[in-house]
């Protein structure tokens, strides 16, 4: 008997470094990020005596955390455009708040610039591997 000739299977493209690294940093700076509004609004710097509601500013953060842990682009994809809103509320409190409060808001910035970046390139990088995987599965 022979065998017929057939492709190989493909294989799922091995996770590039730089990929597990944005995984990983849109993962800490969301995380760091819930942790900073709650902080913020509960002990560092309530708007009243005792806690506020606007803690409850991090629940929307909470939603997209399971979808970061498990590492799905549409959530990725849509965190960074939704971030946007915690930087805008960021750079209006940095500008008009008085310390310590004005410094939080800054904090807020930044880990907003953070995640945004990491997303986009999440994103970036993952779709150029798929691209990569493809072109060589159908060179094969």
């Amino acid at each position: 008997m022979t065998a017929s000739p057939s492709a190989p299977p493909a294989l799922p493209v091995p996770a590039d470094g730089a990929v597990e690294s944005t995984r990983w940093l849109a993962t800490g700076s969301l995380l760091a990020l819930i942790v900073l509004c709650l902080a913020w609004e509960l002990v560092l710097a309530p708007l009243r005596p005792g806690g506020s509601w606007l803690a409850l500013k991090a629940l929307p953060l909470c939603i997209p955390l399971a979808g970061i842990l498990k590492n799905r682009m549409y959530t990725y994809r849509w965190v960074s455009l939704v971030i946007w809103l915690y930087f805008t509320e960021g750079v209006v409190r940095g500008w008009s708040d008085k310390p310590p409060s004005q410094w939080l808001a800054w904090a807020e910035v930044a880990l907003c610039l953070v995640l945004f970046t990491a997303c986009t390139l999440h994103v970036r990088l993952r779709q150029r591997n798929a691209k990569a995987a493809a072109a060589a599965s159908g060179a094969s």
